[in-house]
């Protein structure tokens, strides 16, 4: 979120004050007009949430959930998910048109770019309850523990809107590479691009069925847009000092979508990657079909455990992210909130929401969000927990924890890691490697808005779907890669060089957060 709102967006006043009115509706708030005696503190709430496929494919009931019951036992909450789709902005859109709106919102990182336009309109129009005294009455343990950077992503003119969960380190995407498969190759660990495509025909050879796994909208593919310092979705600035999208980078541009071409051409990647789902990927993955991919740094043991399942010999390790002509490399650094808790206008009790996500501090939360359900997940000798998970659902069980536990230093389980060699391995990676490389991005604040009208150029909520669809294709053959100037003069003429002159503006008044790590100055486009 942003310390203060510069700009407004036209939306319809009626068709907002009747979503409000929805949204302090939830079972068990209505105590009637008048009573005669004070009414019982509700601890009914409800709340939207972004989907958890690993967990969720197969466990779709989750009002009857073992986790959610006891979840609601140990808060004495009654708690109702209304769970959003992928992708996660757009179904954000629809659940604000649709008017049911819940009691709380979990947006995706701090407010902005990634939860869609009508949370945007929705929190201009007032929809939002204001969070400091709350906070400061019923949440010591977040006031205690989030630290400020991340309240001031929430805060708007010294009013909290929003209680989030944080990171400590920026950059969570990683390289992952099949460790067992390289030492068969007789290849050592890659650090350029040339080296890494390289082992990728060396994993061929060896059969593996994709040794880099792509999904479909380019989702979990940046490692080479990375390598470019080109991640189609970022802002950077150019020789003239002006911003622009990193896409506008051709050169650097046109090699890594060759080098996504190669791969493409030489079945380094499947040929079926822009229709792969993540469901697929996923299962690329656990059955040891996959040589290199992109995943989550704190993903490692449950991807881990899930492959050894299948594929006993398989050892999965992070390495550095292939570097490009800069030297440098990685994924995009993100924000550090990762989630934000919000509480619509209208909502009765508030306290008993705020009181839950308080609760998420204590060390009742953290062992039960860490170990499970005792006699189902661990068990407990002398005194001792006993977790080892290894099934699949096991492994599912406790992403789906993760998920729940709403409140928390999300880079990694600190408990959990310590407590296992790979554990120990991953805390020192994230030192060694996953918080020594990332690529910066200028983030609006406010978020430019002068696209909203315009999707399919907007880089709000990911890669634009026209730049998206040029890489596509160039990708596959149907167009060659000399295209890519056409493509952002293009996107310039459709209605881009609005998004342009609003960036300029904004970044002539420094109306973005500050840079963790200096940006590349890339050469003008001349039309």
């Amino acid at each position: 979120m942003k310390k203060k709102m510069k700009k407004t967006v036209a939306i319809s006043t009626v068709s907002l004050m009747g979503v409000v009115a929805i949204a302090g509706c939830s079972p068990g708030n209505d105590t009637g007009a008048t009573t005669v005696s004070k009414a019982p503190v509700s601890t009914n709430f409800s709340i939207s949430m972004p989907y958890n496929a690993t967990y969720l494919s197969k466990n779709p009931d989750i009002d009857n959930d073992p986790y959610v019951k006891k979840l609601e036992q140990l808060t004495n909450t009654k708690i109702k998910f209304k769970v959003l789709a992928d992708p996660f902005s757009k179904s954000m859109d629809v659940m604000f048109a649709s008017g049911d709106i819940p009691n709380v919102i979990a947006t995706g990182g701090g407010f902005g770019s990634s939860n869609g336009i009508a949370l945007q309109q929705a929190l201009q129009a007032g929809m939002f309850m204001t969070l400091n005294d709350l906070i400061d009455k019923y949440g010591p343990e977040l006031k205690k523990f989030i630290p400020k950077d991340a309240w001031d992503k929430e805060t708007y003119d010294g009013k909290i809107y929003g209680i989030p969960q944080f990171i400590t380190v920026a950059e969570r995407s990683s390289t992952y590479i099949r460790m067992d498969l390289l030492e068969k190759t007789g290849l050592p660990v890659p650090k350029t691009v040339d080296e890494m495509v390289n082992v990728l025909r060396a994993f061929k050879k060896l059969g593996v069925a994709q040794p880099y796994v792509g999904r479909q909208n380019f989702e979990q593919m940046d490692t080479f847009f990375g390598a470019f310092d080109v991640l189609p979705n970022q802002w950077t600035v150019d020789t003239a000092g002006n911003p622009v999208p990193k896409f506008f980078n051709a050169v650097n541009m046109q090699q890594a979508l060759q080098t996504y071409r190669t791969m493409y051409e030489e079945g380094l990647m499947s040929k079926e990657f822009l229709t792969q789902t993540k469901v697929q990927y996923q299962n690329v993955i656990n059955t040891g079909k996959a040589g290199m991919f992109q995943a989550n740094a704190n993903n490692f043991i449950p991807l881990q455990t899930g492959l050894s399942k299948n594929v006993p010999e398989a050892k999965l390790a992070l390495i550095p992210s292939p570097i490009g002509p800069d030297g440098s490399g990685g994924y995009s650094l993100i924000d550090e909130v990762t989630r934000a808790f919000m509480i619509t206008k209208e909502t009765k009790n508030p306290e008993v929401i705020v009181k839950f996500l308080n609760w998420m501090l204590t060390d009742e939360a953290t062992k039960f969000f860490t170990y499970g359900l005792e006699g189902k997940d661990h068990t407990v000798e002398n005194g001792v927990i006993k977790y080892d998970p290894k099934t699949d659902e096991q492994i599912r069980a406790e992403s789906f924890r993760g998920w729940m536990w709403m409140i928390q230093d999300n880079t990694y389980n600190k408990l959990l890691l310590e407590a296992s060699p790979l554990g120990q391995q991953l805390i020192k990676d994230f030192k060694d490697i996953v918080a020594k490389e990332g690529r910066e991005n200028i983030r609006w604040n406010p978020p430019l808005t002068a696209l909203d009208a315009k999707p399919t150029l907007n880089l709000n909520t990911g890669i634009p779907p026209m730049i998206l669809e040029a890489m596509s294709k160039i990708v596959v053959g149907e167009k060659p890669v000399s295209d890519w100037p056409k493509v952002i003069i293009q996107w310039k003429q459709q209605g881009g060089d609005q998004g342009l002159a609003e960036a300029a503006n904004a970044y002539k008044s420094k109306a973005y957060h500050p840079l963790r790590i200096k940006v590349n100055p890339i050469p003008v486009v001349k039309d």
